[in-house]
C-alpha cells in the first residue's frame, strides 16, 4: 500500500523537519505509557512510534510541550487499539462504561474521579495526567479546548463501535465528519499549537477562514492516513476507511476506490494550499504559527506514514 500511497498522493509541499529531541521523548513516553499500565512490553506502541509521528509535527519548541504531545498520540494509539484490534470497540454497550469513565475525567479537567472498571482504569489514570499537564501550561482556554476535542473523540468511537455491532459502512458525508474526531486530530493540533506558542485569540479562532483551513487540515491528515494504512485495515471487516467508504457509495471496484480517495486528498490539498494562501494575504502575523503547525501535521503524516511499521 505505500508504494501505491507514494505514486497516487501528491507530496506535500513543505519542508521536512524533524525535532532534535524526538528520540529521547519516544524512550520517556514509552515509560510513560508503560508506567501508567497502558503497556506490558510496549511493542505495538513501539511500532507505532509516536514520538516520531510528534517530532515531525512538533519540530521546534520545548521538549516537554512535545513530550505532551508525544504522550498524547500515545495515548490515543492505544485507545484505538484497544477498540479495534483488541474488543472494546465491538458494541456501543461494551465501550460504554469505558467512555464513561473516561468522560467523568475530562468533565473534572483531571482531577480525581471516580474509579470506573477495570478496563478504564490506566487509560483514565493517564489522561488525567495528560488534562494535569496543559492546566500546568497556565491556559485555561487551552485545558478547555483540549478537554472538548478529546470528549468529542470519544463519543465518535461510540459512534464506530454502532457501525461494527451492525456491520455498518457509514456514508461518505458522515464518515468524513466524523473521521476529523476519531483521528483525534483536533485535541493534537491544540497541543501542536500550545508547544509552538501559536495560540491565536478567540476573535481569530472563531474566523471561518481559519476554521475551514483547520477543518481542511484535519482532513487531509485522516486521508493521508486512511490511503497509508487501507492494506492493513482491509484485512478485517471494518468499514472506517475512507477507501471502503467510497466503494461502497459509488459501486467501484478497490482500485478505482482507491485512486478516487487519492484524488479526494490530492484536491484537497490543492484547496488547502489556496486557503493558506488567501489567509496570509491578509498580513495577519499572529496567524503565522498555527499556519505552520497545520503544515508540519500535513507533512508529518506523509513522512511518517512512510516509514512506521504500524501500517507494514
Amino acid at each position: 500500500m505505500r508504494t501505491f500511497a507514494l505514486s497516487a498522493l501528491r507530496e506535500p509541499p513543505f519542508p521536512v523537519r524533524r525535532h532534535d529531541g524526538t528520540d529521547q521523548v519516544a524512550k520517556e513516553s514509552t515509560e510513560w505509557a508503560r508506567g501508567f499500565g497502558l503497556i506490558g512490553s510496549g511493542h505495538r506502541l513501539r511500532r507505532a512510534d509516536a514520538a516520531g509521528l510528534a517530532g515531525r509535527a512538533c519540530p521546534e519548541g520545548p521538549v516537554e510541550r512535545l513530550r505532551l504531545l508525544s504522550d498524547l498520540i500515545s495515548w490515543l494509539f492505544v485507545m484505538d487499539d484497544a477498540c479495534d484490534e483488541d474488543g472494546l470497540g465491538d458494541t456501543p454497550a461494551h465501550l460504554a462504561p469505558t467512555i464513561a469513565a473516561l468522560l467523568d475525567v475530562l468533565d473534572r479537567h483531571g482531577e480525581p474521579a471516580a474509579p470506573g472498571p477495570a478496563s478504564a482504569r490506566p487509560l483514565g489514570a493517564a489522561l488525567a495526567d495528560l488534562c494535569r499537564r496543559v492546566r500546568a501550561a497556565g491556559e485555561p482556554a487551552v485545558l478547555l479546548r483540549f478537554a472538548s476535542q478529546v470528549r468529542e473523540y470519544l463519543l465518535a468511537l461510540l459512534w464506530e463501535a454502532a457501525n461494527r455491532e451492525h456491520a455498518r459502512v457509514p456514508e461518505v458525508t458522515e464518515y468524513v465528519q466524523l473521521r476529523r474526531h476519531t483521528g483525534g486530530v483536533h485535541p493534537s493540533f491544540t497541543l501542536t499549537d500550545l508547544a509552538l506558542g501559536g495560540l491565536p485569540g478567540p476573535a481569530r479562532r472563531s474566523d471561518p477562514a481559519l476554521v475551514a483551513l483547520d477543518l481542511l487540515a484535519a482532513d487531509l491528515v485522516c486521508w493521508c492516513n486512511d490511503v497509508f494504512s487501507y492494506g492493513k485495515e482491509n484485512r478485517t471487516t471494518d468499514g472506517h476507511n475512507l477507501v471502503t467508504v467510497l466503494a461502497r457509495a459509488t459501486g467501484d471496484d478497490e482500485p478505482a476506490a482507491l485512486r478516487a480517495a487519492a484524488d479526494r486528498f490530492n484536491d484537497g490539498l490543492s484547496a488547502y494550499l489556496a486557503a493558506e494562501a488567501a489567509l496570509l494575504a491578509t498580513g495577519d502575523a499572529s496567524l503565522r504559527p498555527v499556519l505552520g503547525a497545520r503544515r508540519n501535521w500535513i507533512r508529518a503524516t506523509f513522512d511518517w506514514s512512510l516509514v512506521a511499521a504500524r501500517y507494514a
